[in-house]
C-alpha cells in the first residue's frame, strides 16, 4: 500500500468528543466577577463588618507612629520631628507601669486559671443532661449573666459587697465584723475573678457544646461494648473529640494574657486610688496616662509594647499546641 493510500489517523476534535472538553482557565478577576454575581446577597452581608474592622482596627494603627514622634495638640496627627525611643525608655523604668503590667497577668493569669477548666466541665455536665427541657432551662439560666451589661454588674457587686450590703450584714449576724471590699486591695483580684466567672460561664460552653454534637454516637456504642464506665466515656471520647476545639480557645486566652479584653471595663468601673496596687492594668494606666495627664506618646507606646506581647505569647501559645495537640490555628 502507497503511503497516499494509508490511512491517517482521525484528530480528536471538540466536536467528534465533546466530553474531553475543558474549559479554559479563568483569571482570579474573572472568577470573583463571576462569583459575585451569584452571592451577591452574601457580600453585601459583610460589607458592614468588613467597614466596621477598616474604619476601627486597621486604621488607627497609624496613630502608632505617635509612640515615636511627639505630638502636639492642633498639629499633625502623625506627629512631628524624627523618630525616637525617647516615650518607650520612660515607660520602661517607670514604676507603676510595672506594677500595672504585673497586675494585669495576675488577674488575666487568674481568671484563665479557674474559669478554662471549669466552664469544660460545666460544658461537660450540661452535656450529660438527658432531659432535654432540664437542659434547656440550666443553659438558658447560665446564658443570661453575660447579657446583663458591665455597667449593671458592677453596680450589682458594689451593692452587694458594700458595708451596708447583704454579705457584710450576714456576716455580723454570724459575729464577724464587716469588711469593705471594694476598698481594699486584697480583695480586688478575687472580686474580679469570681464575677468574671459568674458573667462567663455558661456562655463559654456554647462552642464546647456545638462541638459535642459533632462526635460519632458510635463511639459511644462502642466504649459501652468494651466496657468503659460513663466517666471513662467522657475521658477517651468526648475529650479527645473536642481536643482540637479546647486547644484553640486555650490560644485565644493566652494570647490575650496581657491585653485588655472586657477586663478594662469591669476594672475601670470597681477600682479606686486605695486598690491601686492590685487592680491598675495596662488598659486603665494607658487611659489615665493619654486621656487625663495628656500623655499621647507615652500611652501609645504602652499601648504598642502590650500588642506586641500579645503578639509574642499567641504565636508561642500556637506552636506549642501544633508540636503537642497536632492542631493550630495557623
Amino acid at each position: 500500500m502507497s503511503e497516499k493510500t494509508k490511512i491517517q489517523p482521525k484528530e480528536n476534535t471538540v466536536q467528534d468528543n465533546p466530553d474531553s472538553w475543558t474549559p479554559p482557565e479563568l483569571t482570579l478577576g474573572k472568577r470573583l466577577g463571576k462569583d459575585l454575581k451569584i452571592n451577591w446577597q452574601l457580600y453585601a452581608m459583610v460589607i458592614l463588618p468588613i467597614a466596621y474592622f477598616i474604619l476601627f482596627r486597621y486604621v488607627p494603627m497609624f496613630g502608632n507612629i505617635l509612640a515615636f514622634r511627639k505630638y502636639s495638640a492642633g498639629r499633625s496627627i502623625f506627629g512631628e520631628g524624627p523618630l525616637t525611643l525617647k516615650y518607650f525608655k520612660q515607660f520602661m523604668s517607670a514604676k507603676p507601669f510595672w506594677q500595672a503590667f504585673s497586675n494585669t497577668l495576675i488577674l488575666n493569669g487568674l481568671y484563665l486559671l479557674f474559669r478554662f477548666p471549669l466552664t469544660l466541665i460545666f460544658a461537660l455536665l450540661i452535656n450529660e443532661i438527658r432531659n432535654l427541657h432540664w437542659k434547656k432551662f440550666v443553659q438558658t439560666v447560665s446564658y443570661l449573666p453575660h447579657f446583663i451589661s458591665m455597667v449593671i454588674v458592677c453596680g450589682m457587686i458594689k451593692e452587694l459587697l458594700s458595708t451596708q450590703g447583704p454579705i457584710n450584714d450576714l456576716i455580723f449576724k454570724l459575729g464577724g465584723e464587716k469588711i469593705s471590699f471594694i476598698s481594699l486591695a486584697e480583695w480586688f483580684r478575687t472580686i474580679f475573678v469570681a464575677s468574671g466567672i459568674w458573667q462567663s460561664l455558661g456562655w463559654g460552653t456554647i462552642l464546647y457544646l456545638a462541638a459535642m454534637t459533632g462526635i460519632n454516637p458510635s463511639l459511644y456504642e462502642a466504649a459501652t461494648v468494651d466496657g468503659a464506665s460513663h466517666f471513662q466515656q467522657v475521658i477517651h471520647v468526648t475529650i479527645p473529640c473536642i481536643l482540637p476545639t479546647i486547644a484553640t480557645l486555650l490560644i485565644l486566652d493566652i494570647g490575650g494574657l496581657v491585653g485588655s479584653g472586657g477586663a478594662f471595663e469591669k476594672v475601670f468601673l470597681l477600682y479606686n486610688p486605695m486598690t491601686y496596687e492590685t487592680s491598675d492594668i495596662v488598659s486603665t494606666y494607658v487611659y489615665r496616662m493619654g486621656v487625663e495627664s495628656g500623655s499621647i506618646n507615652f500611652a501609645t507606646a504602652v499601648g504598642l509594647f502590650e500588642g506586641l506581647i500579645n503578639l509574642v505569647l499567641l504565636t508561642c501559645a500556637n506552636l506549642v499546641s501544633r508540636k503537642v495537640a497536632k492542631t493550630s490555628l495557623w
